[in-house]
């Protein structure tokens, strides 16, 4: 790899998946394992969304517990890493050159989307991070311009992290299914499309993903998808490696992308 810092996509999955995903858990701990040590990291989360760009200005984020009914062991767990308040203000910076004022967060802390892939990536949490939020309102098209603005950020040893899901209904997951059970069929065809595209670079075919079988099935709200339009955008003509852990509740994909300069 080159010294340009790689993209990274991860499907988080349920707020559950460093107990009950152990595959995925390997895969991100993979995938920390042979990116070169980042400067900082950015994490893009479905998580957090707010009515324009947001960036965290906390020196030291908090853990935050954005779920609940999950196993008590979980609101034990807590990613100490240090914020990256000077990295906030150069997102800010790089999104001004698309026309997009920026936000700033005081002390908004790591929500599920970002401190459960990270410490498996990153357990010893001694790299700073900070979030950017998604954007209310923001299409697709949008979202993959912002990524390309954020692109930069890469040559200056930044890690950027989108974290979503490729597939994302709640009415697909059985809450019970065994971790040898088959994927539900719709979900399977969706995420094999999405590598699919990934794989062929083909950013229109992307960009209109619920047009295709099962994509707003698979996404009823798209929150969840937009994070990889970002990774999509700052990944530019990069080549994705795909990680493809088993699906964890039958329905959730749990695909991770990483994307690194040829």
């Amino acid at each position: 790899m080159s010294k340009r810092m790689p993209v990274v996509f991860v499907s988080h999955g349920a707020p559950d998946a460093l107990l009950k995903a152990p595959d995925t858990v390997t895969s991100w701990r993979e995938i920390g394992q042979v990116i070169p040590q980042p400067a900082g990291i950015l994490v893009v989360s479905a998580h957090w969304e707010a009515r324009q760009p947001s960036v965290s200005l906390a020196v030291a984020p908090p853990t935050i517990y954005d779920f609940s009914g999950f196993s008590p062991e979980l609101y034990h767990m807590e990613y100490h890493a240090p914020g990256a308040p000077e990295l906030a203000e150069r997102v800010a910076s790089s999104l001004s050159s698309i026309g997009l004022k920026t936000d700033f967060h005081p002390n908004r802390g790591l929500d599920h989307g970002a401190w459960v892939p990270l410490r498996a990536m990153y357990p010893q949490a001694n790299i700073p991070v900070t979030q950017l939020s998604l954007t209310r309102n923001m299409n697709a098209s949008a979202n993959y311009k912002l990524g390309k603005a954020l692109a930069t950020l890469r040559d200056e040893g930044i890690l950027i992290i989108a974290s979503g899901a490729i597939t994302h209904n709640f009415g697909w997951l059985d809450w019970r299914a065994a971790d040898d059970q088959a994927p539900l069929p719709m979900a399977h065809v969706f995420s094999e499309w999405v590598a699919a595209r990934l794989m062929a670079k083909d950013v229109p075919a992307l960009l209109d993903y619920r047009r295709v079988p099962y994509g707003a099935e698979a996404h009823p709200t798209e929150e969840h998808f937009l994070p990889l339009l970002v990774a999509l955008g700052a990944a530019g003509k990069d080549t994705p490696l795909r990680y493809q852990p088993r699906f964890a509740y039958g329905g959730l994909s749990m695909d991770s992308y990483l994307w690194h300069d040829a």
